[in-house]
């Protein structure tokens, strides 16, 4: 089936008591056993499975094309629980201008722990193959970066993970599986934020890691730490996931052509001295965006000249682009990345990253054009 019949019908079933076309919310969280102490259907606490997470599950792999998926309360629980199914003194690569949280969880949730890391510009492979050691388990791709909007060469990085005999771990949270398909290019786990994209309307926590399959070495790891350390999304959550995909593809196309059409103004805009889009000919990862995704998507990145005051001063003017953190959501949003994420960022001070939403793109475009003066 193409991916709009998936979004649509994947995970989701009338219900068998009652008919309802929408599925109920199972609150419950605890499942009563049959006289001979099984489980009729498969659920014994809520913490292990409950039917939305379930739902959710079933839907996530059949988006990605994978065999099975992992719910997590967030993002970086999902990321966490990757790191976590490493032994000490594992060594993990990673892109330097990676999202700052998973470089913080590495650096200061697991340094602690002996867990090893090498930040590296991944758009260049040799950079990659270079940091590999014997110690190297996890490769770490995340492209489209954020806030860099760098292009990683996915195919080749799934191939230096297989010859070190490590995995690849793909962060697909901006491409989305309407764009980006990982474990097709190679990779082994594809890791969702799906509070981004995939939940799509700023009302949602959650995250999510697909794996090739149940028995994945990695993956069946994965699943003892969501089981046990327990970070995982209620039923409520879920449920607003599944709501959310439900218009993921049409969602993620209009945002992409808004995206390019807001990209190609501020590119020839007088006030801008950079534009960060994988969609523009002049960007550095044009050439591998066009192979590995479907679209260079909604998300895109741009350095105001005047240096960190006139790049804030500009966001300050803006009457219909919102001021605000996170991506992926029907609304646009803005933000200067490099007073988020502190001292040790990528982020040069004057850059500004935008998640272009469903407005029209003129009224994005004349709201912009009036910050920028």
């Amino acid at each position: 089936m193409r991916i709009e019949t998936i979004a649509v019908h994947a995970g989701h079933e009338p219900d068998a008591l009652t008919g309802a076309v929408t599925p109920a919310i199972t609150l419950s969280t605890t499942f009563e056993r049959k006289p001979d102490l099984s489980f009729p259907a498969g659920h014994l606490y809520s913490r292990y499975s409950n039917p939305n997470r379930q739902a959710l599950e079933t839907c996530l792999a059949q988006l990605e094309e994978g065999g099975a998926a992992a719910c997590f309360a967030s993002g970086s629980a999902a990321t966490a629980a990757v790191l976590h199914a490493l032994e000490p003194d594992a060594h993990v690569i990673l892109p330097a201008d990676a999202y700052y949280g998973t470089i913080k969880l590495l650096r200061d949730v697991f340094g602690p722990w002996r867990l090893k890391y090498t930040a590296v510009d991944m758009s260049d492979l040799a950079n990659v193959e270079r940091a590999i050691t014997k110690q190297t388990r996890v490769i770490w791709a995340e492209s489209p970066s954020n806030p860099l909007v760098r292009i990683v060469d996915i195919a080749g990085v799934a191939k230096l993970a297989r010859q070190a005999g490590a995995w690849c771990v793909v962060d697909n949270t901006w491409a989305t599986p309407v764009l980006q398909r990982p474990l097709a290019l190679g990779a082994d786990i594809v890791m969702h934020s799906v509070t981004k994209y995939l939940g799509g309307h700023s009302d949602v926590l959650g995250g999510a890691l697909v794996g090739r399959a149940e028995d994945h070495p990695l993956f069946a790891k994965v699943r003892v730490v969501q089981a046990n350390a327990g970070a995982v999304p209620s039923p409520f959550e879920c449920w607003l996931t599944m709501r959310g995909i439900r218009t993921l593809p049409w969602r993620v196309r209009a945002q992409t052509r808004n995206a390019m059409r807001v990209a190609e103004f501020l590119s020839a805009h007088k006030r801008v001295e950079v534009v960060h889009y994988p969609g523009l000919a002049s960007h550095a990862g044009h050439a591998i965006a066009r192979r590995q995704m479907a679209g260079p998507g909604g998300m895109l990145s741009f350095q105001v000249k005047g240096g960190r005051a006139a790049a804030i001063g500009m966001t300050n003017k803006l009457r219909l682009i919102t001021r605000a953190t996170s991506l992926g959501g029907t609304e646009s949003l803005i933000e200067h990345r490099h007073s988020v994420e502190g001292p040790d960022t990528q982020s040069p001070e004057n850059l500004l990253r935008m998640s272009v939403g469903l407005e029209h793109a003129s009224d994005l475009i004349a709201d912009l054009d009036r910050a920028l003066g």
